[in-house]
């Protein structure tokens, strides 16, 4: 039976608002989605009925709290496929995750002149802390570009790869254009060479059926507020071989076995990465957005969303002066377009005074705008709870838009 986005929308408190007298139409659900009433109620539970510091207190509240925890750390791991509830890392979202893995992973097999692979089409966070680590190691940052198509070339993969290639790390989806990476075909490419992958998953998790095992990714990084969840948690992914050799990338309580001035030992996994008071609201509220993703179950978003892009392309393919950097084919629901002699801001900001939300600029990818030769894009990002008729009403928008700023 067909999912109606109407039904779904009636869950986000938020999408009720106006914005300049006009109802909210908000199409930057790749920067963050908003949140479902399950996920707000979540969260306040806990302050109300559960507030309490976890894992070390005998008392009911803290014994229940931290029962409810973990209960987050299982569903993630089913929700991820993942072999087993200690390879989940709690952060504070992609960012974070990535770092730890450049940090810790990059002190303990990074060395002088070994090389670490990303693409072009990565996500700022996906590329400075491999810059950062390879200024600590000496080893070598590559970068693997894309072909006339917007595509990884894969020709150049063979090539990139090599002896010295200590790790790839990758996006599965673009936050620029959307696009779909073969990820699958190049994790096997890069195993059949014992080098070990990051999937950068922030804009797969919320859009696709992950499982981390089918995929055979070493490391999956995914933040919950880009899924209908919370600010302020994140996951970090990892196979057990690599957890278990990575040194800790921060001291503090939880990670600890025992403290002596002499000497520490390390707590076990997954608690060995996980310093300090973990965001427990958050983590609830991480729950309830991924029963939320369940209860709707992921292809039926992904069919929502595969129809919705194919409304929005229908609109803008013709539209005079467009000039789209993404593709139909192989999207999960961003579209990044410009339009000729206007820029992105301007469009921006008065596509805002119609009610309607867009992101503008260079969308923390500025080398692939580099490649491109341009300052930034205008992005529409779309989630589950958009409308064909929000669609609509953008582009009746981007029409009067247009001919003011002509």
């Amino acid at each position: 039976m067909p999912i109606d986005p109407h039904s779904i929308r009636q869950r986000f408190p938020l999408l009720t608002r106006q914005v300049h007298g006009k109802p909210l139409v908000y199409l930057d659900n790749a920067a963050t989605t908003q949140k479902p009433e399950g996920v707000l109620e979540a969260m306040d539970h806990y302050y109300r009925a559960l507030n309490s510091n976890i894992h070390r207190g005998v008392y009911t509240l803290a014994q229940e709290a931290t029962d409810r925890y973990e209960e987050v750390r299982q569903a993630v791991a089913r929700f991820l496929h993942a072999p087993a509830a200690h390879e989940i890392i709690f952060t504070r979202g992609t960012t974070e995750s990535i770092n730890l893995v450049a940090q810790s992973f990059g002190q303990r097999y990074l060395r002088e002149g070994d090389e670490v692979v990303v693409s072009v089409m990565e996500h700022h966070s996906n590329i400075v802390p491999w810059q950062l680590a390879c200024q600590r190691s000496g080893a070598r940052l590559k970068v693997l570009g894309i072909d006339g198509q917007g595509r990884l070339d894969m020709d150049a993969l063979d090539a990139i790869l090599g002896e010295r290639t200590r790790l790839l790390a990758l996006t599965q989806v673009s936050n620029v254009t959307g696009r779909i990476h073969p990820v699958r075909e190049i994790i096997r490419k890069a195993h059949a060479l014992d080098i070990p992958v990051l999937i950068d998953g922030a804009q797969s998790a919320p859009h696709l059926a992950v499982d981390v095992q089918e995929l055979d990714c070493d490391f999956f990084a995914f933040s919950g507020h880009k899924a209908y969840g919370p600010m302020g948690i994140g996951v970090l992914y990892g196979k057990e071989r690599w957890l278990e050799e990575m040194p800790p990338w921060q001291g503090g309580g939880e990670m600890i076995d025992r403290v002596t001035f002499e000497e520490t030992t390390y707590n076990e996994l997954p608690y060995k990465f996980e310093a300090g008071t973990p965001a427990v609201a958050e983590a609830l509220g991480l729950k309830a957005a991924l029963d939320f993703m369940e209860a709707v179950g992921m292809p039926g978003l992904h069919a929502l969303e595969t129809e919705l892009m194919a409304h929005a392309w229908k609109k803008l393919e013709g539209f005079p002066g467009m000039r789209l950097y993404s593709a139909v084919e192989d999207n999960a629901g961003v579209i990044s377009f410009l339009l000729d002699g206007i820029h992105p801001y301007d469009l921006g900001t008065l596509l805002d005074r119609f009610g309607i939300a867009v992101r503008t600029g260079h969308h923390c990818a500025q080398p692939l705008m580099d490649h491109w030769g341009v300052p930034g894009t205008v992005r529409l990002s779309v989630a589950a709870y958009n409308t064909t008729e929000e669609i609509d009403i953008f582009a009746e928008a981007l029409e009067k838009c247009a001919a003011i700023l002509a």
